[in-house]
């Protein structure tokens, strides 16, 4: 099994589904190459073991790409519940595909339960934005798919995801503007059609921000 994926979606070494297995021998030939282009000597004594690092390392930060992200989802509580619940400051660390350097910010979460007013343990929300998080990604494409899987998953009647971070590609490289923050909405359902709905979440997201 491959535990590091399946502990994005439980804290138990459960079985889950997963798909495929690091090939870490090939990471680690393609880190020793790119050392090599880049000027480098990867058998001198302090780069004789990044190879190996870089393959455990990736195994485990891209270990979103072999998890189906619905399964944190699977289990639901019917508690009868109509209104909002939101997550707050959910961490995300993620890599960047374009350059494949971090990125590092705040996530908020938050749906409207569906008619059967049945609820998600609230860890499953911060699990879910690890799982997309852990896979090359665009800040723009995390933040919907975050909120298209809760929709669905749930049949919620609305949900909002709010994602802040900075992007080391633009504060290490290019640009190099240190504490430029991207901000990325997703809105489904009520919270996307009902404005009253919309400015709710928005003032909860303050209130709790403050």
């Amino acid at each position: 099994m491959d535990v590091l994926a399946a502990r994005l979606v439980s804290s138990r070494d459960t079985e889950v589904c997963t798909r495929g297995i690091v090939d870490l021998a090939r990471i680690e030939d393609a880190v020793r190459d790119i050392l090599v282009a880049v000027g480098e000597d990867p058998d001198r004594q302090g780069l004789k073991e990044t190879p190996r690092r870089v393959a455990h390392a990736y195994a485990e930060l891209f270990a979103g790409l072999r998890v189906e992200p619905a399964d944190v989802l699977g289990t639901t509580f019917e508690e009868g519940h109509r209104e909002m619940v939101m997550v707050c400051d959910i961490e995300v660390q993620s890599f960047c595909e374009h350059h494949l350097l971090p990125f590092i910010g705040r996530a908020h979460v938050g749906y409207l339960p569906g008619p059967s007013g049945c609820v998600v343990g609230l860890s499953k929300l911060a699990r879910l934005v690890e799982i997309y998080a852990r896979r090359p990604q665009v800040q723009e494409r995390l933040t919907a798919q975050i909120a298209d899987c809760l929709y669905a998953a749930l049949d919620a009647t609305g949900v909002i995801v709010l994602i802040e971070a900075e992007h080391t590609c633009m504060t290490m490289r290019g640009v190099r503007k240190a504490g430029s923050r991207t901000a990325t909405s997703a809105l489904r359902g009520a919270f996307e059609s009902d404005p009253r709905s919309r400015d709710h979440a928005m003032e909860l997201l303050r209130r709790t921000a403050a």
